[in-house]
């Protein structure tokens, strides 16, 4: 078995230099970024990327649904890769560290790797996830899910943003719909990096979560249709007001939540009205429903509860109604031995760390489905993310990718 070198470091600087010039790349008045997949924004920022690494001498491959694959090859390019992968799209607030960390932390990775000559005995590559977010096309972590055969492709082409412009269309649009077979290939391990976007370790002083899992996931869309008719001349028992019972289902998912303390959580992102006007009753209302839970068992209850919800609030009046589940991520258990390389890793540099289940869904939940699979938490502040005031110290940064470079030499080694 080869040797870790004790004398490899990552360059902080370096790191956080390059996600200050992505940063710049739709930038936000408020200091976020602004660069939903599939638009020209997010075609620049694949390009500076693509630059970057093949500055490096990697070579970059990309699939049908768009994901980029950055390889540096190993002494035995025979073996399968380490990969390291994350996203670059952004919510449409985002900040400048959601996603775009991880694959950063990745280059800087392969930055170290080939400054200092040194070459891993497995190949090591880094991963730019398509259509991670969902803000655009729904739902979130698209094309790895693809990859890993959860979602079907040609659906995926035919998914539809707010504007009717078709992922499939878009993709091609801005030249990033490869050749490549989009499905799970021989690797050794996937790892990713991430902030926490919660507040567990900053109120504890950690600076790394070693994250042993991500808890369950589902979407659903709910739909209520009543009549619309004049706000002036419909008096209050004759209405058939669409809106209204979809506040009280509002409210009930908030009582829904606070009934499986303390993981679950319920969430509406979206609601609206189908044909909105002041002086007109609402006639049909449309909206998201995000339901989140480390287990399978309290997510199906929490589901079960929506519907006996909907089904209450539209009782007074007879309003028809449609629940439509749109997607369902079942909660995922990291694999042990990334797990404990990156929990090594950690200790051999002596960071400050714990372990740590995540709350939002990311490409590593599906990447786990087929390969063994971990990821690198660091603190952000005030656990603020999907907003454009996103933070987090260059310090905690530079510690999370000394992790990352430990955990890949750890597993790129030939056994």
């Amino acid at each position: 078995m080869s040797q870790k070198p004790s004398n490899l470091h990552i360059d902080g600087q370096r790191f956080w230099d390059s996600l200050m010039e992505m940063a710049k790349i739709g930038a936000t008045p408020k200091g976020g970024c602004n660069r939903q997949t599939l638009t020209d924004l997010d075609k620049e920022g694949r390009l500076l990327f693509q630059r970057w690494v093949e500055a490096i001498g990697c070579t970059v491959e990309v699939d049908e649904m768009g994901n980029m694959f950055a390889r540096r090859p190993g002494k035995r390019d025979d073996l399968p890769p380490v990969v390291i992968g994350s996203h670059l799209d952004t919510q449409p607030t985002g900040g400048k560290f959601d996603g775009v960390a991880g694959v950063l932390c990745g280059l800087e990775v392969l930055r170290t790797l080939h400054d200092a000559g040194y070459e891993t005995d497995h190949p090591v590559m880094v991963v730019n996830w398509t259509n991670e977010e969902g803000s655009r096309f729904s739902p979130a972590m698209l094309s790895s899910g693809v990859w890993a055969g959860v979602l079907d492709r040609d659906w995926a082409y035919g998914l539809k943003d707010r504007d009717g412009k078709v992922f499939g269309e878009e993709l091609a649009r801005i030249g990033f719909k490869g050749d490549k077979p989009c499905r799970p290939a021989d690797w050794k391990c996937h790892f990713e990096l991430h902030i926490e976007q919660g507040p567990i370790l900053e109120a504890e002083d950690k600076q790394i979560g070693v994250v042993t899992g991500v808890q369950g996931i589902r979407w659903l869309d709910v739909t209520i249709t009543g009549k619309e008719s004049h706000a002036g001349s419909t008096p209050m028992p004759r209405r058939q007001d669409a809106l209204v019972a979809a506040s009280k289902v509002v409210i009930a998912l908030d009582e829904i939540a606070r009934k499986y303390p303390p993981a679950a959580v319920a969430t509406v992102g979206e609601i609206k009205i189908a044909k909105p006007s002041r002086n007109v009753i609402p006639g049909e209302v449309w909206f998201s429903v995000d339901l989140r839970h480390p287990e399978t068992a309290t997510v199906d209850a929490m589901e079960r509860d929506l519907h006996a919800a909907v089904e209450a609030a539209c009782a007074r009046d007879g309003l028809p109604f449609q629940v439509e589940r749109l997607w369902d991520s079942p909660p995922v258990q990291f694999h042990p031995d990334c797990i404990a390389a990156v929990e090594n890793a950690a200790q051999e540099a002596g960071y400050r760390h714990r372990r740590i289940v995540s709350g939002p869904g990311h490409d590593s939940a599906y990447t786990a489905r087929k390969v063994p699979t971990s990821m690198i938490f660091i603190p952000c502040k005030d656990g603020l993310s999907h907003n454009e005031e996103e933070s987090a110290k260059p310090e905690d940064l530079a510690a999370g990718c000394e992790v990352m470079l430990r955990a890949v030499l750890t597993m790129a080694q030939a056994s």
